[in-house]
């Protein structure tokens, strides 16, 4: 009698669990819902009430950080208010919402900041927190950032929020500073190219070198400007309508103008969410992205200082937290989230639990070493409070914290050493409580409840490694394989379904599933991509991204297109408008450099080989395929008729061609001898023949159809005082001549007024890739710029108004 009772006390204890649960979920639709709604209101009356500034002098331009992760749109319409109708002092109506809540009203105040991660603009579109603590320090790479949509509903103490900004294309000013990220190496070359080359250590340099334009000079005689890079002198030579008022100590301050595609799987889990508001959130580079896949448009939060590698959803899902490098995983803790976790990269993997609304910084309760071995993911027990799961290679983990601030942890037990994989991979709770994890075995494998015993094991769900678990609210199990690209589905006892699904082979394994609305899910994949679909209709990729280093960026002269190519082989047109891809095409070869022919039909695609390819912009056709040395191609541009085709390569020649049959055949000209990284064709001639102009004075008059060299007199302002030669990747200057926009080694895109031709011009800094920016381009209506990154692999679009 005893066991029969206890055995039905079980279930209805079980029964009320998912009850609880499913009355939870609800609640939190109902919140998040009535957020969703608050702030539009709060926008709307703030639109209405508010004035127009008066105009300043200078560009009436705008420039926005506008789109992280394909699939982004022009959004008009209640949400978002034009910059020009904002009063930065002014401070919205505070609201209240319906429901009760201990924590703290928060205040839709607009902050204007002028150096921090919030916002260099004069006014901006967004409602962000009052700052109660300085911008996160990148001396502390570890530290969990947390951000929260903003919304005029109680929030938390949450002191380190920072701004997010919607994505209206034309609605918007941002400006946001990151710190020095990763540098980028390049190959060492002779004479002039050694300038954008990194010293070897057996060159024994001097540290008092002269850099940059601190040493800088101007001699009015001669109208020659001179600064240093690698400790040699570098001669420019202003125009002759310049020499006279030339002053070298002028400040020339920035322009009028203001100022994201792609998401990381290749080495990141669990993180790709939905929301209740309809939005998922993920992230690329240092940027969290709020994509909302419906109304095609995004929001942004900038607040970190390099690669984010985790993410975790509050339970309330109105908050998230974000952990960059040098961070594996972080998770909330499910008991009302008050609890964070989070397992640091140090060769202990130190596991430390914050209470993360004390305080400015939080509170760390306490920390303690984790396991010698990696750790992949940790998560707080649904249902057992205080009740921690940690795995990763060799080990899962099972940890309680006492009342006392200790954790105390139970080494999982697998049966034998034969069963024993190489990484247990991921983790998920069934509705009962149980722990599933995933494994490099590709079996499932259920620990009991409380215990660190084996429950069942499942095996061979997969060919290659489960990378994630996902139990839905109706208490199926999905899984997916990082390898075999399957997403299969069991019912609650681990029994197949007979449902399953293949992604494509071209979008990569499965790194992370997420339950979306309805019978949907969401499916972030290997390499980069997120898919939304279900498995009886199957899965289409409403974000795609690449792999590996971006270094090929070409603009469309006609059309809101732009081409991204790099390292993984991956050739790709966009359409700027929609924010997604136009086509993809796998050529096979890494790609250094990229053009389109004058009337954009014809595409030329340099090769890291010394090969080059001739594509149909349209088709994807190749053409035909050629070969010029065997050195990278750095650099392929038409001349501003369609005639010549001008193609540099690391070898230090310019190779050029003459085009014909409406550019499909091409015949060498010649080639000059000289070290490059750029290539500008002058306006209104051509080369008559393939020589060196040895006097620099002649040039200093000439017209030039474009201007993306990073050393010329129009461009010294790019430079700052210590620059080596090797600081500033790229640079373009917009198509009416008014702007200049560059990308550098600090992970920054500058926009400055152009020309900037004095040492000490003014820009303004936007943050958001997380490594190198390789190249910068204007489109061609100069309404947007396109930045992509190096290691962070990321393609970022930036509106101007």
């Amino acid at each position: 009698m005893i066991e029969t009772e206890n055995e039905s006390l079980g279930e209805r204890l079980a029964y009320l669990e998912k009850k609880v649960l499913a009355q939870n979920d609800e609640i939190v639709c109902l919140r998040s819902t009535l957020a969703d709604v608050l702030r539009r209101l709060t926008q709307l009356e703030g639109s209405r009430s508010l004035s127009t500034p008066p105009a300043k002098n200078g560009l009436y331009r705008s420039i926005n950080q506008h789109t992280v992760g394909a699939g982004t749109n022009t959004r008009d319409g209640l949400r978002y208010r034009p910059h020009s109708e904002i009063i930065p002092t002014r401070e919205p109506v505070r609201r209240v919402a319906s429901h009760s809540s201990s924590l703290p009203q928060r205040r839709g105040m607009h902050y204007q900041s002028t150096g921090s991660l919030h916002s260099d603009s004069q006014s901006s579109s967004s409602v962000s927190p009052i700052p109660m603590s300085p911008a996160p320090s990148p001396t502390r790479p570890n530290t969990a950032n947390y951000l929260k949509p903003p919304t005029p509903i109680p929030s938390t103490n949450l002191y380190n929020s920072k701004k997010w900004s919607s994505t209206g294309d034309f609605n918007q000013v941002q400006c946001v500073n990151i710190t020095p990220s990763v540098p980028v190496n390049r190959l060492s070359t002779k004479s002039l190219f050694n300038l954008h080359t990194r010293p070897l250590p057996s060159q024994n340099l001097n540290m008092h070198l002269k850099h940059g334009t601190r040493e800088s000079s101007y001699n009015s005689e001669e109208g020659s400007f001179r600064m240093y890079l690698r400790g040699r002198p570098v001669s420019l030579y202003a125009p002759s309508e310049l020499i006279d008022s030339y002053d070298i100590s002028k400040v020339t301050t920035p322009p009028q103008a203001r100022l994201n595609y792609g998401y990381r799987g290749k080495d990141c889990r669990s993180n790709l969410y939905l929301l209740p508001t309809g939005e998922i959130v993920y992230f690329v580079a240092a940027v969290a992205v709020l994509y909302n896949s419906e109304e095609q448009s995004q929001r942004h939060y900038f607040g970190h200082t390099d690669d984010i590698k985790c993410l975790a959803i509050h339970p309330n899902k109105l908050l998230v937290a974000t952990g960059q490098t040098a961070g594996h995983e972080v998770r909330e803790g499910k008991d009302g989230g008050s609890f964070l976790c989070a397992v640091d990269e140090a060769n202990d993997h130190n596991i430390s639990i914050w209470d993360w609304q004390r305080n400015e910084k939080g509170h760390r309760i306490t920390e303690t070493k984790c396991s010698m071995d990696t750790v992949v993911a940790a998560e707080f027990h649904p249902l057992d409070k205080n009740s921690i799961v940690t795995c990763g290679k060799n080990h899962i983990s099972f940890w309680v914290l006492d009342a006392g601030g200790t954790l105390y942890k139970r080494q999982g037990l697998f049966e034998g050493s034969r069963d024993r994989p190489k990484y247990v991979t991921c983790l998920a709770f069934t509705q009962t409580g149980d722990v599933l994890s995933g494994d490099t075995n590709g079996n499932i494998i259920i620990w009991n409840r409380g215990k660190n015993t084996i429950q069942k094991v499942v095996k061979n769900v997969h060919e290659g490694s489960v990378f994630s678990i996902c139990v839905l609210k109706e208490g199926s199990i999905i899984t997916g394989g990082g390898k075999d690209g399957r997403i299969v589905q069991f019912d609650s006892n681990l029994q197949p379904t007979g449902f399953e699904a293949q992604i494509a082979e071209h979008l990569g394994g499965i790194r992370a599933l997420s339950e979306g609305r309805g019978s949907q899910l969401l499916v972030g994949s290997t390499k980069n991509c997120i898919l939304m679909g279900s498995l009886s209709l199957g899965f289409s990729p409403v974000v795609l991204g690449h792999t590996d280093e971006l270094w090929a960026l070409a603009t469309h002269p006609d059309l809101p297109q732009f081409l991204t190519a790099g390292f993984d082989n991956i050739v790709q047109l966009w359409d700027a408008m929609s924010h997604t891809v136009v086509w993809s095409k796998d050529i096979a070869e890494q790609v250094q450099s990229a053009a389109f022919s004058s009337d954009g039909s014809i595409l030329i695609v340099g090769c890291v080989s010394g090969k080059w390819l001739v594509m149909d912009s349209e088709t994807r056709e190749i053409y035909s395929v050629h070969t010029d040395g065997s050195e990278p191609i750095q650099v392929v541009k038409f001349s501003p008729d369609g005639k010549l085709l001008a193609l540099g390569s690391r070898d230090n020649y310019i190779y050029i061609y003459h085009v014909g049959d409406d550019g499909r055949k091409y015949s060498r000209v010649g080639k000059c001898s000289v070290s490059l990284t750029r290539v500008g064709w002058e306006l209104d001639g051509n080369p008559g023949v393939c020589r060196q102009i040895t006097q620099s004075t002649q040039m200093r008059d000439i017209s030039w159809a474009s201007n993306s060299c990073t050393i010329t007199f129009q461009t010294v302002g790019i430079w700052p005082e210590g620059a080596d030669g090797t600081d500033v990747n790229a640079c373009e200057v917009s198509h009416d001549k008014k702007l200049l926009v560059s990308g550098d080694d600090f992970g920054k895109v500058k926009l400055y007024s152009y020309p900037a031709a004095q040492p000490k011009s003014l820009p303004h800094a936007y943050g958001g890739h997380s490594s190198h920016v390789t190249n910068v381009a204007f489109l061609y209506d100069d309404m947007r710029v396109i930045s992509v990154g190096g290691n962070d692999t990321s393609v970022l679009q930036w509106a101007i108004n």
